[in-house]
């Protein structure tokens, strides 16, 4: 398995969203309606980085996404407005693992089974190249910790993980492929 080459940037359609990857063409048109999608301080009480929702501090996030070479879009297929993102990232061939996350959401799609189906998408086109997915969470993101419970991701550890740089406190969540 290990011979394949990844794609961290599919098309994965559910019936509730697409996720498709962030336009480097034309990066204008995602950043807007990504930071549209992010601009609610809500969005990000739980996490480490609570100004993401300031145009630069999320001007940088957008960046990473980028740069990580795994950035999704979250695509509302009734709507067809941008909501959210998340991202592959991390991908380690030697054991076969990659990490999902720095996954956001409009409020008005929490609770509702969206990010159920964001992560299902992303985990099985994940089970394609990889044996384990990671999450990292921060540990006062009580919301996502909840949330891969529900999916049946198991606490594995905490650690501190490298954040736009800066070694940062994580929990540390798995789901493993079987």
């Amino acid at each position: 398995m290990a011979s394949v080459t990844p794609d961290w940037q599919p098309t994965l359609r559910g019936e509730r969203v697409t996720l498709r990857p962030i336009r480097a063409d034309d990066p204008s048109s995602d950043l807007d309606a990504m930071h549209a999608a992010a601009s609610d301080p809500a969005v990000w009480a739980q996490h480490s980085e609570k100004n993401r929702h300031e145009r630069a501090v999320f001007e940088r996030f957008f960046k990473g996404a980028l740069e990580c070479g795994g950035g999704l879009v979250i695509v509302d297929n009734a709507t067809g407005r941008v909501i959210g993102s998340s991202r592959y990232y991390d991908w380690n061939p030697s054991d076969e693992s990659v990490v999902i996350g720095y996954t956001y959401l409009e409020r008005a799609h929490w609770g509702g089974g969206t990010n159920r189906e964001v992560k299902a998408l992303m985990i099985a086109h994940a089970f394609r190249f990889a044996r384990t997915v990671w999450f990292h969470v921060s540990p006062g993101n009580a919301r996502s910790q909840r949330a891969l419970e529900k999916i049946g991701a198991r606490f594995d550890r905490e650690e501190m993980v490298p954040v736009g740089g800066v070694p940062s406190a994580r929990m540390i969540y798995r789901v493993d492929r079987v």
